[in-house]
């Protein structure tokens, strides 16, 4: 008779195997579960159960973890071997296959040299030409940026690791720690308004670092404060990854941000907070998503509020792309009625920069989805000529824009000058937003690159990025 068929238990089915190999890199890297979340975008409760064995991971999840941990593609092809069903009945070759993974995997770990600082930095995207001459968007180290280089030097630099830094505590003798940080962020939004946001990041991960660690001594009142303040933060920092082209980054701290405002008690942080998610939907094209997060910080905007007119802002432009002309229209009329009707206290910190051309801006964008190119050019022009002194990258972002709607309305050479108006800026900025804008403008300019302005536009388009090798 053969040998009985030898079943995985639960405390050795292939999730909790998974789970267990997880730990043990990360373990051997001296990465705590909140740190190892930061760095792959995964709140640290989720990258807990995973960990148990509770949930497979997405495959994402564990090439991304394969990056940090420089585990060498170990997890990923270790979840290649996962069944769907966590208990999952397996034959013994594929029980031996499992396990053989696993037994060579903890031999390459216990040969590392200990390592007890941070893994590799996470990498920001930026722009690159292809061999085949399209443009894509590659990761590359972030300190090629933080090291003041400009986008055309990126080509030239290679990929090595260097070791993050370690999160700083600060001292703070005579100031209460949440007014310390609010002044910090006024500082730090300064900074990303003429600078852009990849010199503005680490510091600001560095401070939520910072907060987390002194919230552990303190406790009432000043710790929500600075709970609030930590959330505020969360926020812009997912501002800040937005604007860079990362979404899933963005994704991460803006769920972290509205994670953390319900435990403040600020019921305007969570609206804003909801509205923002819209937003950040409505730049994933993903329509669906974008009109039901506005819709719930609408039903939970004050009436005639400023929160209100910019959660209808989106969920207009949520409409739009999902082609539904009548409904963008409405709710952008919406909004406009909203800002006619103020009646708010006048202290809110949320959407202070809310105007009339900021939804104006919004609904060019929407027409230009719609396929009225035309009527969306004028209105992005409308709007930048009443854009306030100071928003420079704001300006990039809405040539950018206007640039594409010339395009589709077949003027090309507007297009081309207005596109390189933009360029300069992504150039200084950094904008993730202006490039992808800009990246869409070259296909579109691509029949007729014989016209001197596209030719001269696209010539400086592809000096200004990296090519593939």
């Amino acid at each position: 008779m053969g040998q009985p068929r030898k079943e995985l238990t639960p405390e050795r089915s292939p999730l909790h195997l998974w789970g267990a190999e997880l730990r043990a890199w990360r373990d051997r890297r001296g990465l705590s579960l909140a740190r190892m979340g930061q760095l792959i975008r995964y709140n640290p409760s989720y990258l807990a159960r995973i960990e148990r064995g509770e949930r497979k991971p997405p495959r994402e999840l564990a090439e991304a973890a394969d990056r940090e941990l420089n585990a060498s593609g170990s997890l990923t092809r270790l979840w290649d071997l996962i069944d769907d069903k966590p208990n999952a009945v397996r034959r013994p070759d594929d029980v031996a296959n499992l396990h053989g993974h696993v037994a060579n995997a903890r031999q390459v770990i216990a040969e590392m040299p200990d390592f007890h600082g941070e893994s590799e930095e996470a990498g920001m995207l930026v722009p690159c030409r292809a061999q085949d001459g399209r443009i894509i968007f590659v990761t590359l180290p972030r300190r090629t940026f933080l090291s003041g280089m400009g986008l055309g030097a990126v080509a030239a630099v290679t990929a090595g690791p260097s070791a993050a830094a370690q999160p700083r505590t600060l001292a703070l003798p005579d100031m209460n720690p949440a007014e310390h940080f609010r002044q910090l962020r006024t500082a730090l939004i300064d900074n990303d308004n003429l600078l852009g946001p990849l010199r503005v990041i680490p510091t600001v991960e560095s401070q939520i670092n910072a907060m987390q660690q002194l919230r552990q001594g303190l406790r009432g009142a000043d710790a929500r404060d600075l709970l609030h303040v930590q959330t505020q933060y969360a926020e812009f920092c997912g501002w800040l990854y937005h604007d860079a082209g990362d979404f899933r980054s963005a994704q991460y701290w803006t769920d972290r941000a509205l994670e953390w405002s319900y435990a403040t008690g600020h019921p305007e942080t969570t609206t804003y907070i909801l509205a923002r998610k819209s937003q950040l939907a409505g730049d994933m094209r993903d329509a669906m998503q974008a009109v039901d997060l506005a819709e719930a910080a609408l039903s939970q905007a004050q009436p005639n509020s400023r929160l209100g007119a910019i959660a209808a802002t989106y969920a207009a432009y949520g409409h739009a792309l999902s082609g539904d002309a009548a409904a963008s229209q409405r709710t952008f009329d919406e909004a406009h009625e909203m800002l006619t009707q103020l009646d708010e206290d006048p202290t809110s910190p949320w959407g202070a920069w809310m105007d009339p051309s900021y939804i104006e801006v919004h609904r060019a964008r929407g027409l230009a989805a719609l396929g009225d190119h035309e009527a969306a050019a004028a209105g992005f022009r409308t709007a930048i000529t009443a854009l306030p002194p100071g928003y420079h990258r704001d300006r990039g972002v809405y040539l950018a824009r206007e640039s594409t709607a010339y395009a589709g309305a077949s003027e090309p050479e507007q297009a081309a000058k207005v596109g390189a108006e933009a360029l300069s800026i992504a150039a200084a900025t950094g904008s993730a937003r202006i490039m992808t804008e800009l990246t869409r403008l070259d296909t579109q300019l691509e029949r007729w690159q014989k016209v001197p302005a596209v030719a001269e536009f696209r010539q400086t388009f592809d000096s200004l990025i990296a090519h593939q090798a």
